[in-house]
């Protein structure tokens, strides 16, 4: 085939980018999907790039083939970061280079083997051009020297639009992926174009991997019969930036839902005078929750002691609990006629006791009035890390204990300047420890900056403490004084973050665009009674 690129190739977008850290490039790459899958751009791209030292985790998993430990791998600033692509574990690092084509397949009436097909055959030829004669392998993926690995791939496809890519080991360092059993495999070594070119005594030059990326790319052309149109990393915000001012995007629409059941409960909740977290944090699924007759009782008064920049729920002005709210609470639930009763409260840090007492009393009185059997689930506050308010609690045996972590830990201060991650993570270790039979649960909201691989750290972190039951959602700005939205998660990262979330151990895990704390809880606790 000639190396020359024929006037009717199609054009793609080529964005050539300085060293990127992996999980910018990966955000950047489910931002391409969503445009590419939305129309919002009818362009292909291509992102050619090499990495800050990763470990990545595939679908099959990759953890267990993980031979240092995470402090060994803190120390040597290696991250690691689970993703949707196909096959086990790998490493990228500085000097391997990296391609991901970000491909309408279906318009390119291409299918998934002939597309993997022609990734090898790039880095072959890419290797080729440098005297390294790789060869395939019918039984692993990848190209080889021997039984040596040189390049690698995993890809995935969404919705017909293919990510993630090639890594080419050209002048990076091999010794990471001895802390690994690469993809999986014990029996395997590593090289690289440069050790390969220095074994055969020839010399190399701090060009090289230029020079192989020069030339991988016009292997790419030839291979897609595309003609790439270069544009460098200021290009990447403006990526972002596309996607994101077309609003919510189609995933977070809903219809309202029809029927008499919505108008019953907000009239019950009325004239009863009480509160629902549905209303004060404006909830997006309270449509569908009071069409079915279900809502999240918030006790303690309307307004919180707290002002944390995410929520809708207002601050000052309170006063002294209302005595009779539980008795009241009690009486909506069962005209209602619930089985499963979730409670929830502003947060009290005026009160002595935080409010325990009055969460006590409260599903006190719901039991009394429904029956022993009644399932409580409680939402709290973090009662400032006080332990006898927890086990004021505690000792009313509520069927789930739950309390938000909300999001990770860097972005605490900025979020929930009132609260501290590490107090929220002890109430956990506290709750376990005084009633290990009473599960635990917590939720996190998605969409505030951070990374995939904080939520990972989150979720272990939750795990650890003793948390086994789990929701993720997606946080909405509520309005223009809170905080924006920095990434929405598509439906597929949702799953990604289920999945994530079921390989630490976690037994119940809710994930999703408009997953809430309390929604659906029901379900979430019949799911607890199945696998406990």
């Amino acid at each position: 085939m000639s190396e020359r690129i024929e006037s009717e190739a199609r054009p793609v977008i080529c964005l050539d980018l300085s060293r990127t850290d992996y999980q910018k490039a990966l955000d950047l790459q489910h931002d391409l999907v969503r445009a590419r899958q939305e129309r919002v751009t009818d362009h292909d791209r291509l992102i050619v790039t090499d990495h800050q030292p990763v470990f990545t985790l595939g679908k099959r998993g990759g953890r267990e083939n993980l031979i240092r430990s995470d402090e060994f791998l803190s120390r040597h600033g290696v991250d690691v970061i689970q993703t949707s692509r196909g096959g086990n574990i790998t490493y990228h690092g500085p000097g391997q280079l990296v391609f991901y084509p970000i491909f309408d397949l279906d318009r390119m009436r291409m299918g998934v083997e002939e597309f993997v097909s022609r990734l090898e055959g790039i880095m072959l030829d890419t290797a080729a051009e440098f005297g390294i004669q790789a060869e395939r392998s019918a039984k692993n993926p990848g190209i080889w020297v021997k039984n040596a690995k040189i390049g690698s791939i995993g890809i995935c496809i969404r919705k017909g639009i293919s990510f993630h890519g090639i890594a080419l080991n050209v002048t990076n360092d091999l010794t990471p992926f001895t802390w690994i059993n690469p993809c999986g495999m014990n029996d395997i070594s590593m090289t690289s174009i440069e050790e390969q070119l220095q074994k055969h005594g020839e010399q190399t030059d701090q060009n090289l991997f230029s020079k192989v990326k020069k030339t991988m790319r016009r292997k790419f052309e030839n291979a897609f019969h595309v003609n790439a149109l270069h544009f460098d990393e200021n290009l990447m915000p403006g990526i972002s930036m596309e996607v994101k001012k077309r609003g919510k995007p189609s995933w977070l629409k809903r219809r309202l839902p029809r029927g008499g059941g919505f108008e019953k409960v907000r009239t019950l909740i009325s004239e009863t005078e009480l509160n629902t977290v549905c209303q004060g944090a404006d909830c997006p699924n309270k449509w569908e929750c009071f069409s079915n007759g279900t809502s999240t009782f918030m006790i303690l008064g309307a307004r919180c002691t707290r002002n944390c920049r995410f929520c809708n729920v207002p601050s000052g002005a309170y006063g002294p609990p209302d005595p009779e709210e539980p008795e009241r609470v009690a009486r909506a639930a069962a005209e209602l006629n619930l089985n499963y009763v979730v409670v929830t409260s502003v947060t009290r840090d005026d009160l002595p006791d935080g409010g325990a007492g009055h969460f006590a009393e409260t599903i006190s009185r719901i039991r009394k009035t429904m029956g022993p059997q009644t399932s409580v689930e409680v939402l709290i506050p973090d009662f400032k890390g006080r332990k006898e308010n927890l086990e004021t609690v505690l000792a009313m045996k509520p069927t789930v204990l739950n309390h938000n972590i909300e999001t990770v830990a860097s972005i605490y201060r900025k979020a929930r300047p009132e609260a501290e991650y590490e107090r929220s993570l002890e109430l956990f270790r506290n709750a376990v420890e005084t009633d290990p039979c009473i599960p635990v649960k917590s939720g996190i909201m998605a969409g505030l900056g951070e990374t995939f691989a904080e939520l990972h750290t989150t979720m272990q972190d939750l795990y650890d403490y003793g948390c086994r039951i789990l929701t993720l959602g997606q946080y909405l700005q509520p309005t223009r004084r809170h905080l924006p939205v920095e990434k929405y998660y598509t439906p597929e990262e949702f799953e990604e973050l289920e999945h994530a979330a079921l390989e630490i151990g976690f037994t119940r895990v809710a994930s999703g665009p408009l997953v809430r704390s309390s929604y659906k809880a029901h379900a979430l606790a019949d799911i607890t009674e199945g696998r406990s």
